[in-house]
């Protein structure tokens, strides 16, 4: 016996051309349904632990928790940098001239992707960059995996200036504006 189980968006038999039908109806004309005894359980694997559940031990000391990183995700501006620079950069004062969008990489390539940007040549780095890491709402428990890491990354980087949150017309929490050093050309 076949149940059928409403569904919803589903156009009803009036609203289906004629057409449409008989396409429909030569295309299932030799399906079968199934056994009862063919289908198969499917075992879906455990969630993978999120970094914050990771011990040291295991991974190795090298491996940073989520907790290691909170200082990492407030604005930072490098010893000697006047705080009014700081101001500039959230206000929006600097325009970023490279937008480097992190969204869907896994930590460590984003991290290396961001490292690439500051490693060029002081002739070629722009001096404000917008680096977009998301806010981490569609991790596993909503916990902000990339922008942690990739403002950590920043902090020890010696081009880097400043960073603070982007404005909120340019991604808010969910980004960063980055002052890099000057260009000596």
């Amino acid at each position: 016996m076949v149940t059928r189980h409403p569904r919803k968006n589903v156009q009803s038999s009036a609203e289906v051309s004629p057409d449409d039908m008989a396409l429909f109806e030569r295309e299932v004309a030799d399906a079968q349904p199934l056994a009862k005894g063919d289908a198969e359980r499917v075992r879906v694997a455990p969630p993978a632990a999120t970094s914050g559940s990771r011990s040291p031990g295991v991974l190795g000391s090298s491996v940073k928790t989520t907790e290691d990183l909170a200082p990492a995700l407030e604005s930072y501006a490098a010893p000697g940098v006047d705080r009014r620079e700081l101001r500039k950069l959230r206000r929006g004062d600097y325009p970023p001239e490279i937008r480097l969008d992190l969204h869907g990489l896994m930590a460590a390539e984003a991290v290396a992707r961001v490292t690439r940007v500051l490693a060029a040549g002081s002739g070629q780095r722009p001096r404000c960059l917008c680096v977009v890491h998301g806010r981490g709402l569609r991790s596993p428990g909503n916990v902000a995996v990339l922008k942690p890491r990739v403002r950590e990354a920043l902090r020890g980087h010696p081009a880097v200036l400043a960073f603070t949150d982007a404005p909120s017309n340019d991604g808010g929490p969910g980004a960063v504006y980055v002052l890099l050093r000057r260009s000596h050309t």
